[in-house]
């Protein structure tokens, strides 16, 4: 049974929804003390609610359903990897953006999926808001699920901006988060994973 985390969540009024969007953008452009209403700004309300409305569209994609449409029986038993797929989010602290990189593995049991499949998963929760250690941990929770492989293995790299444009204000601090389940728990496979996305060979 899919973790209720993962469920795709689906709009009720998509119009009242932008009007609400469009609404709370005019008021934050007041209480900074700017004039919505200037030649530069008047249509940012609109421009914000299309911009929003893509970048958290993974609220309204299901997981599950794209990756039941691309398993395939095969009996590979050898490591699959797909690297540097690019990671672009919005922290839910703060909704700023954090973007990066996401490599994701896998030890085959029979099937394997659609080599596309991997990033359109790995879109479908960045394109939420999110903290990037339960992203990193719903990308390989999924996998493992729909696949049933002996491993998954996820790796995520990414430069938040709540921390390079405010706070601390660290340009060049990067985050990485990993999940590791199944048979890459075990020191041997892990280590043979991480050599591969850093492009070494074990």
């Amino acid at each position: 049974m899919p973790n209720s985390q993962l469920n795709v969540i689906q709009f009720q009024d998509k119009h009242n929804d932008d009007a609400m969007l469009k609404d709370s953008v005019v008021n934050i452009l007041c209480a900074i003390g700017e004039d919505h209403l200037r030649e530069g700004l008047i249509k940012t309300p609109e421009r914000f609610s299309k911009a929003f409305r893509f970048l958290t569209k993974g609220y309204q994609e299901d997981p599950y359903e794209i990756i039941n449409n691309a398993l395939f029986d095969e009996s590979v038993s050898e490591m699959v990897i797909v690297k540097d797929i690019e990671v672009y989010s919005l922290c839910e602290h703060h909704l700023l953006p954090f973007f990066g990189k996401a490599h994701v593995g896998y030890l085959p049991n029979g099937k394997i999926i659609g080599l596309s499949k991997i990033a359109r998963i790995v879109d479908i929760f960045a394109r939420r808001l999110q903290v990037q250690e339960r992203m990193t941990r719903q990308i390989a929770v999924t996998l493992d699920d729909c696949l049933n492989p002996l491993g998954v293995a996820v790796v995520i790299e990414a430069s938040h901006m709540c921390m390079q444009m405010r706070g601390v204000q660290k340009q060049n601090s990067a985050m990485v988060t990993s999940a590791m389940l199944g048979e890459f728990e075990k020191p041997a496979t892990r280590n043979e994973f991480m050599n591969m996305i850093k492009g070494r060979s074990s």
